[in-house]
């Protein structure tokens, strides 16, 4: 019978499955960031949206803890998507002072 961990996927943008986290889990990986650094989970387009709490509820469960000790990763800007346009329109801004207007 084939490991079932090894089919369930924790982190579905860099294809890290749940049998990796607790490989990393029982090697003394005991934070949300020394993870992602080692597997890269929480690094792809979602940037963990999903497999962040996952993870840290495999952390709870092995370390005794509560969700809420579980220490978060740190997170770099932008902290959620944002289109190349607004982008654009925020330096538009700020090289000239006005807001770009938008040709309809």
């Amino acid at each position: 019978m084939k490991n079932r961990d090894a089919e369930i996927m924790i982190c579905r943008c860099e294809d890290v499955t749940r049998e990796t986290i607790l490989k990393c889990i029982a090697e003394g990986y005991q934070t949300l960031d020394e993870i992602k650094r080692v597997t890269r989970a929480g690094m792809g387009p979602c940037q963990g949206r999903t497999c962040r709490q996952l993870i840290a509820a495999e952390l709870s469960r092995h370390y005794g803890m509560p969700m809420e000790e579980v220490m978060m990763t740190t997170f770099r800007p932008p902290v959620k998507p944002i289109s190349l346009g607004a982008l654009a329109d925020a330096y538009e801004h700020e090289r000239t002072g006005h807001k770009h207007e938008k040709i309809v």
